[in-house]
């Protein structure tokens, strides 16, 4: 069975290298989607899996339409997506080799599409005043979500992130957080006056939010449960629309505004880069297409023959 050695891989991803458990699902997708391909196509063993293979089955992928409700017949799958279909199995032969389930990487030659890389989306500076303005309620409900969206913007945390921060990660009295991220990965993160006075309000009612069964994470639900991804995402839009703030926004936004205000203001790039927790500089570079009128500014006033 083809399915037996991706369990053994999916394991290796979440165990040895602590690999985020959304990029697991998405890899268990997409090389699922491989298998059942390959045993239509009568491919029994990985052995049996080539390049020739490789490239038929990518070919496939090239030609499917696209399985969403509201695709048209003449939707195709995008680069990024067959780009991602390309790196699941390159992850995955290198590690069924180096297992010696097979003798060499089939996927190695795959060539990787060209991807456009998407500009983030950012909130301005006038929309983040009027989504941080504090809550005339100081109701238990209020402060959580005021201290999120501080906390949110004050440190660029990705949505998984703020959801598991614990108590024992936050140093308010120094302003900064011990921030735990992909690939198990610790970082420090500074954090604002704003945010930590956010931060001090709710946690002097969030042991009204305590039950007996609470986790020790920072924010916590009205039933004292730690927030589901989608019930954080709609706590924190909700509170957006509130604010009068009258755009599609989601979690995501807060990061790349986070990002966007800091380059914008002169940070580095590369600690921005820190901050944001990407392992690579080349990750971050997509913020200088954000506030290119910033970077002409700064260019202007410190080249020599500007």
């Amino acid at each position: 069975m083809l399915d037996a050695l991706v369990e053994e891989f999916l394991i290796h991803l979440s165990h040895e290298r602590g690999l985020a458990a959304h990029t697991a699902r998405t890899y268990q997708a997409l090389l699922q989607r491989f298998t059942q391909w390959a045993e239509v196509a009568g491919i029994t063993t990985w052995r049996g899996v080539n390049g020739d293979v490789l490239v038929r089955y990518m070919e496939h992928e090239r030609g499917r339409a696209l399985e969403e409700p509201k695709a048209s017949a003449q939707s195709r799958l995008s680069p990024s997506s067959l780009y991602l279909q390309i790196a699941a199995l390159r992850s995955f032969f290198r590690f069924a080799e180096e297992e010696g389930h097979v003798t060499g990487n089939p996927a190695e030659n795959l060539s990787l599409p060209r991807r456009g890389r998407r500009v983030p989306k950012a909130l301005s500076e006038p929309e983040i005043r009027r989504m941080l303005v504090a809550p005339l309620e100081a109701t238990p409900q209020a402060l959580c979500t005021h201290a999120i969206l501080e906390t949110a913007y004050a440190s660029g945390l990705r949505l998984a992130e703020i959801r598991n921060l614990r108590l024992e990660q936050l140093h308010l009295e120094s302003g900064f957080l011990m921030v735990i991220g992909k690939g198990n990965k610790e970082r420090v993160v500074p954090v604002g006056a704003a945010a930590v006075t956010a931060l001090q309000r709710y946690l002097a009612v969030r042991h009204t939010l305590v039950r007996p069964k609470s986790p020790g994470v920072v924010f916590l639900t009205n039933r004292g449960s730690a927030f589901a991804p989608v019930t954080l995402w709609k706590r924190m839009t909700q509170a957006v629309l509130r604010a009068g703030v009258e755009r599609h926004v989601t979690p995501h936004m807060l990061r790349h505004s986070f990002a966007t205000h800091l380059l914008a203001h002169g940070a580095d790039l590369r600690v921005i880069q820190e901050l944001l927790g990407h392992a690579s500089v080349a990750t971050t570079e997509i913020y200088t297409h954000v506030a290119p009128e910033h970077l002409k500014t700064v260019h202007r006033r410190h080249h020599p023959r500007a």
